[in-house]
């Protein structure tokens, strides 16, 4: 008998998602609750949710931490774990099975399991560019966990501090992004403007975020971030794509560097 659907449900956040979640969906094992918390989608989101089978919330979109913490408190979840999954990623069978027998061992006393990713640009795994491991937290003891923003807007997440936290060793798979540039850049412009301002209390702090910190909204971060992805990682091994990915997140900086400087100033 299958009891993985007594331990574990999986929800997935959306909005306007339908070129990548069936991808999503349909990697997923059978026998687990998929709530798909929606914030308003326009396209045939919602209609690809339903043909899988997938419990539907809707919640208006405050934030990604807002979200998380929704899901795991008023989506009428009742097993003991929760894994987060955006629409453009992809979790392995294998993460499953692992799953499956590590709650009741080296899982019996975390609360939180920090999950390694690899990342695609336009369908290609970069092996170097991104500097790996990069993890985030995505399975989660429900009860014992909650979510804050680590930027105004509610831009980016962490889990709160005093959390048991573990480490996966099965990566899923991040479909970045396989689209056009110029679309990236104007959802990146609205992502950087609150990327400034940084509210880090009550989180936990890894090593990489604690020097993004500490460099603050420097014009240095532009140049420093493209020597890492395309220098200090190697991306120059990823061909066009180390290439591509490295410029798109100087870029990024230097956007973050101007809105910082410039952005509120009355002409």
């Amino acid at each position: 008998m299958n009891h993985s659907g007594r331990v574990l449900t999986v929800v997935i956040l959306t909005k306007n998602e339908e070129k990548t979640l069936a991808r999503c969906l349909s990697a997923l094992p059978t026998g687990y609750d998929v709530v798909v918390l929606d914030s308003g989608s326009t396209d045939q989101t919602l209609d690809i949710a339903k043909q899988y089978g997938c419990m539907i919330r809707q919640h208006d979109w405050e934030g990604y931490a807002q979200q998380r913490n929704y899901a795991l408190e008023e989506c009428d979840i009742s097993t003991p774990w929760v894994l987060f999954i955006d629409a453009d990623e992809v979790f392995q069978k294998e993460f499953f099975d692992w799953a499956m027998t590590a709650v009741n061992l080296e899982l019996a006393s975390a609360d939180a399991v920090m999950v390694p990713s690899y990342f695609f640009l336009r369908g290609k795994r970069l092996g170097y560019a991104p500097g790996y491991p990069i993890y985030h937290a995505r399975l989660l003891r429900r009860g014992k966990v909650r979510f804050l923003s680590h930027h105004d807007g509610g831009f980016g997440e962490n889990i709160e501090e005093g959390a048991r936290v573990a480490f996966a060793k099965i990566p899923y798979e991040h479909y970045y992004y396989d689209g056009e540039m110029l679309e990236w850049m104007h959802k990146h412009v609205d992502h950087a403007s609150r990327e400034i301002r940084v509210n880090k209390a009550g989180i936990i702090i890894n090593r990489r975020k604690r020097l993004s910190m500490w460099l603050g909204n420097s014009i240095l971060r532009a140049p420093l971030r493209f020597i890492y992805h395309y220098i200090i990682c190697r991306g120059f091994l990823d061909g066009r794509a180390g290439l591509e990915y490295s410029l798109m997140f100087s870029w990024y900086e230097a956007t973050k560097y101007l809105l910082a400087r410039y952005g509120e100033r009355q002409t």
